[in-house]
């Protein structure tokens, strides 16, 4: 009997250090990635090391560019995470990239958020999570200003040369109408509008805001913004890491005090010429 008694004991501990050892291989989410992965993203994670990694492009005027002259990393977005980095009370490391390789970045671990005008849409819903808007626009087209680059409506773009990033919107609607994609490695403004004046490309379609500031930082190029091309109205936010909802909470909570305090709408009044940008605007669109 006493034997029989050992025997069971025995099986018990076997069978319970078996369920233990099944839980601890079994951590994992359902894409397969390990939780310790995923945590290190997390707001606790950010907050014992004391400092938040955010990705941006840095060549994006006037929402993530460099001043000239200086290595100093400015613009609206730039502010925004300087500024919700210093509520939170932890240092900011920004990560320069090209925009293509923000959302990678931030799904690899690479960064911890991301922010370079990046418009919400369902299909980047489904991989990354979104905080609280903080810029509304639409799209317009630039192209020349002594033709208008041969186009009258975006069915006009077929056969046109669009330049632009190959994973932005934009290039998706250009894509969408029979548009020939001309790609760039993270270019600066200059470049993209200088080939549009000398007809390397022909049109560029990108946020109303963006194309006013650049198309007045370069008055001497034959280039303009569409008179009659309104489309697309968009939000813009932060991005992080699907369901890291920590840190999403954390952010909305800052942006939701920066947008009462006034000073969303004095960083935008700051980079876009006076313009809100936080403000949603109603127009007809195409």
């Amino acid at each position: 009997m006493l034997n029989n008694k050992r025997l069971l004991f025995s099986l018990v501990v076997i069978i319970a250090i078996f369920f233990v050892s099944a839980c601890g291989a079994g951590d994992k989410n359902s894409a397969g990635t390990k939780k310790s992965d995923v945590d290190k993203n997390s707001w606790n994670a950010i907050k014992e090391k004391g400092k938040i990694i955010a990705g941006t492009s840095g060549t994006l005027y006037p929402t993530s560019f460099h001043e000239q002259g200086t290595d100093e990393l400015t613009g609206y977005e730039v502010e925004i995470l300087k500024e919700l980095a210093k509520r939170l009370d932890v240092e900011i490391e920004f990560k320069e990239m090209g925009f293509d390789g923000l959302l990678t970045s931030l799904n690899s671990g690479v960064i911890d958020i991301a922010a370079n005008d990046i418009e919400i849409t369902d299909e980047r819903k489904e991989k990354v999570s979104f905080s609280d808007p903080y810029k509304f626009s639409y799209g317009t087209a630039i192209v020349r200003k002594d033709d208008l680059s041969g186009i009258k409506t975006l069915d006009d773009l077929k056969g046109k040369k669009s330049a632009g990033a190959a994973t932005s919107i934009y290039m998706q609607i250009a894509r969408e109408h029979g548009a020939e994609e001309v790609v760039y490695e993270n270019a600066t403004n200059e470049v993209y509008l200088r080939d549009v004046a000398v007809g390397r490309t022909d049109v560029i379609l990108n946020d109303y805001y963006l194309q006013t500031l650049a198309l007045a930082a370069f008055p001497d190029l034959n280039i303009t913004i569409h008179p009659d091309i309104k489309y697309h109205p968009n939000d813009q936010a932060i991005v992080v890491k699907k369901d890291n909802n920590d840190l999403l909470n954390k952010v909305n909570d800052v942006l939701k005090e920066m947008k009462e305090d006034g000073t969303i709408s004095e960083l935008s009044k700051k980079f876009f010429n006076g313009a809100d940008v936080s403000v949603k605007q109603d127009f007809d669109f195409q």
